[in-house]
């Protein structure tokens, strides 16, 4: 996102309600952190409910629409493909601690009562369960894989995985007892190589020589 006038508002609000929650945040914050009027919030997005909602189709979009392209690439394989997306996901992950601190607040309390972010992330586990469906419905027709587990399992492995880690990062931190600023940069690292390994052995993937 470029660091337009609403683009600024966008993540200045993505921060404020990451650390601070949804309901506790106001709109005087959230302009206040973006160097603002406040009725900027007003002039493009409405209300704080409706800036609430743009941050999950901006967050969302961007991730599906690289998993798309990487999806229709005909010079890579499934495995390949899975790979690219699961790496980007993990990424991501890392990258934007702040929505996906909101994401996971949503799947707790913040979402309840907001239909439309909660259509938005059912529409979205669909598209990713369809996209790994036909991963591997396509890997093993072509013998990429050699193992067919349910895709509903794959994904679960996948998202389940990831989803965990992410929450349990200060615990994990602190009974490593690695107080390092690499620490994360470590640690995902490492989840990223170990996932890679156990959808491998999940798959029966096997790498030629």
């Amino acid at each position: 996102m470029e660091h337009s006038t609403d683009n600024k508002i966008l993540y200045a609000a993505e921060k404020l309600f990451a650390e601070k929650g949804f309901a506790a945040t106001s709109t005087r914050d959230i302009a206040k952190n973006a160097g603002v009027n406040v009725s900027m919030i007003s002039y493009y997005f409405g209300s704080k409910e409706k800036l609430f909602e743009e941050i999950f189709k901006v967050r969302m979009k961007e991730g599906q629409s690289f998993a798309i392209e990487i999806l229709e690439n005909p010079d890579l394989n499934e495995w390949e493909k899975l790979t690219k997306i699961v790496k980007n996901y993990i990424k991501r992950v890392k990258n934007l601690p702040e929505f996906y601190t909101i994401l996971q607040s949503v799947h707790t309390t913040e979402g309840v009562g907001n239909e439309q972010i909660l259509t938005f992330l059912r529409a979205s586990k669909i598209g990713y369960i369809k996209m790994y469906q036909r991963l591997l419905e396509e890997g093993f027709e072509n013998k990429v894989f050699t193992k067919k587990p349910n895709f509903l399992f794959l994904h679960s492995v996948i998202v389940g995985t990831v989803f965990y880690s992410k929450q349990g990062m200060n615990l994990y931190q602190e009974f490593s007892e690695n107080k390092s600023e690499e620490f994360h940069e470590i640690f995902y690292n490492n989840l990223t190589k170990n996932l890679i390994t156990l959808l491998k052995d999940l798959l029966g993937y096997e790498e030629k020589e």
